[in-house]
This record gives structure tokens, C-alpha cells and sequence, in this order.
């Protein structure tokens, strides 16, 4: 019986002990990185100056391919954002003209034109022409990922983000990373994917195209008007996304730049690192299709430092 007893109580250690090893651990350098990246983003908005957030409630569990789920949040997210600054941003205007050029259903062919060509070369220009991402380029050069030399870079910037591949079998080429992440689509007509891009949900949302439905979060951890990342929830086009999450005010090249860095310094399909960002513990998610980006989002841990351990005396 003791020698039963003394096998079990050894296979409980060896499962917790697994348990505890498939703990992410943080990425320190990634976060200091990160945070260097989140000072130089002289391009992101300020809560309570440049816009203003509205959380309201806590969303209700939902299963995907639901189309009809409880409102917690009966006024939009976004009660007001300053349009002019936003616009007179270059990386934001140029990112903004991207936003029409995609079918928004998954299976449908994307025609690229000459002119959607350009937009997209003007986009990675004023890109490469922050702070944000030179220090991300300079980093890449350093772990030997990306080639010093600029338009290099800007080729390897537009494989990653704009390579068009089909998402959905024996289709035509219909979706590439930026589509994904930046605007967001809809598959088989039941679901939303992608869509973790907070300036094309605020457009969406003022054209009532999406209704916000509440926020999603830990029993003890209630977003502020002020946190630069949001687990949500939100119907688009009739459609329902149970649990989306996105970065709140960052300028484009600042996800662009640590998405990219995630998915130059791994190789694995799907790669999740642990990471600190100003005052928010989160999961960077990112998922390869080949040697392009399939998905890259936030997921929100704790906020306001929650997640910082007090220091005893």
C-alpha cells in the first residue's frame, strides 16, 4: 500500500511538474525591446487626449458560429477619436488608404491592381521611415533575420505582410497577413477571423458595420479607459467574434515591428512569447502560412502592473 501510495504521489509531482515547465516564461529581452519600441512610437494616440474609450460591461460566454449573443455594452467602444491627428499621421493615412482593398470573404479571389501596388510600396516607405522600425530593422540585422540593406528589408517587410496566399483550400490566392490582421475577414460565412487592428474597428464601428458587445477579461481584472490592449468582443456584419483582442492607440508600424520580430526569431508554425509592454503582461501570438504571416495578435494577461510582484522589506 505505501509503495502504491509513494508511485502515486511521484506521478502527481511529475504532471505538476510538467504542468509547471509548459509555463511560458517572460521574454525579457523581447521586453525590453518592446518597451524601447513603445518609447519611439511618437505615432501612438494618448487615452483621454487623443481618443476616448467606453468599456462598459463584461461579455457573456459565446461559442464561434453564433450570430445573435447578449449586448453588454449598449454605446460604441470608441466615444471619440481625434481624426485629424490620426490622419495627419503619414504611416496612418497611407495605412489607411489599404483598408478598401480586400474582398472581405475568405474563397474570394483578390484582384491587386497597379494603383493598390503603390499604396502598399508608399505604406512600407513611410514605415521604414520611423524610429520604430529602424531600431526593429537594426535588432533583425544584429540576430542576422533580415539584410542591412533597406529595400531588402522592404522586400522581406512585404513577403511577410502582403504575400497573397489562399487561407482556404483549392481556392484562389484570397487572403495575406496584413488582410488578416489589419482589416479582418469573414470565413464561410459564419465566422470572423483576424480583425486585431483597433483603427479599422473604430472605422467600422462609426459606419455602424460593427457593434461592440463587451469586453473580455479575468474575474479580478477590469480594463481601464486607458489600457493599450483589449480582449473583446463584437459582431461585424451580422456576424459574432467571441473573443478578439487588439493593441488600443498604437501606430501601425509599432504591431507591424514587434509582429515582425516575433516571426523572424522563430521558425515554428505557431509561436507564442511571453512578454511586459508598458504596463500590460500579454501573450504575442504569431502563426506562419509558409513564409508569410497567417495571424499575429495580443493576448491580454493583466494590466495596470498587475502582473508585477510587490517587493518586501
Amino acid at each position: 500500500m505505501a509503495a502504491r501510495f509513494c508511485s502515486v504521489l511521484l506521478l502527481l509531482a511529475a504532471f505538476l511538474t510538467g504542468l509547471d515547465a509548459s509555463r511560458l516564461a517572460v521574454n525579457q529581452e523581447l521586453s525590453n525591446l518592446f518597451n524601447e519600441l513603445w518609447t519611439l512610437d511618437v505615432n501612438r494616440m494618448t487615452p483621454g487626449t487623443d481618443y476616448t474609450l467606453s468599456v462598459q460591461g463584461r461579455a457573456g460566454y459565446v461559442t464561434q458560429g453564433t450570430h445573435v449573443v447578449h449586448d453588454h455594452a449598449s454605446q460604441p467602444l470608441f466615444s471619440e477619436v481625434n481624426e485629424e491627428k490620426l490622419k495627419n499621421i503619414t504611416t496612418v493615412s497611407r495605412f489607411l488608404t489599404l483598408l478598401d482593398n480586400y474582398e472581405r470573404s475568405t474563397g474570394v479571389l483578390e484582384r491587386v491592381t497597379t494603383e493598390e501596388l503603390t499604396e502598399i510600396s508608399l505604406f512600407l516607405d513611410a514605415v521604414l521611415q520611423t524610429e520604430v522600425m529602424k531600431r526593429a530593422h537594426k535588432y533583425l540585422i544584429s540576430k542576422r533575420k533580415s539584410n542591412a540593406n533597406l529595400r531588402l528589408f522592404k522586400n522581406q517587410l512585404n513577403l511577410i505582410w502582403f504575400h497573397l496566399y489562399h487561407r482556404q483550400r483549392n481556392m484562389g490566392l484570397d487572403s495575406s497577413g496584413f488582410e488578416h490582421v489589419f482589416v479582418g475577414e469573414t470565413k464561410s460565412g459564419n465566422e470572423i477571423v483576424g480583425f486585431h487592428n483597433w483603427i479599422q474597428f473604430y472605422l467600422q464601428e462609426k459606419n455602424n458595420l460593427l457593434d461592440y458587445k463587451g469586453y473580455k477579461a479575468g474575474r479580478h481584472d477590469i480594463p481601464d479607459h486607458d489600457d493599450h490592449v483589449l480582449n473583446l468582443q463584437f459582431s461585424w456584419h451580422s456576424l459574432v467574434k467571441p473573443v478578439g483582442s487588439a493593441f488600443i492607440g498604437t501606430s501601425p508600424e509599432f504591431e507591424m515591428a514587434i509582429f515582425t520580430i516575433v516571426f523572424l526569431m522563430n521558425t515554428d508554425r505557431s509561436t507564442t512569447v511571453l512578454v511586459n509592454i508598458d504596463q500590460c503582461q500579454m501573450e504575442l501570438v504569431v502563426i506562419r502560412h509558409g513564409r508569410s504571416l497567417g495571424t499575429a495578435y495580443p493576448k491580454l494577461l493583466s494590466s495596470n502592473s498587475r502582473h508585477v510582484v510587490p517587493q518586501t522589506h
